[in-house]
């Protein structure tokens, strides 16, 4: 599944270290795998984030032809 970064949720430092991961809004990025563990690629990095933290970056759905 690939989509685009809609939003962060979170205190303000949460924020912004996942933003200097590459976690900004309206970056692409790809699930690979996972569920309490999610592996997820953005900007050509792979990326573990756990459940909490995953659950914090709010992703829109992209369609196959829109990336």
């Amino acid at each position: 599944m690939t989509g685009r970064v809609c939003r962060l949720t979170g205190d303000e430092s949460f924020c912004q270290r996942i933003r200097e991961m590459g976690f900004g809004e309206a970056s692409l990025v790809t699930k690979i795998s996972g569920h309490t563990t999610s592996l997820c690629m953005v900007n050509g990095t792979r990326l573990a984030l756990n459940h909490d933290a995953a659950r914090c970056i709010l992703v829109e759905h992209l369609p196959a032809g829109a990336r």
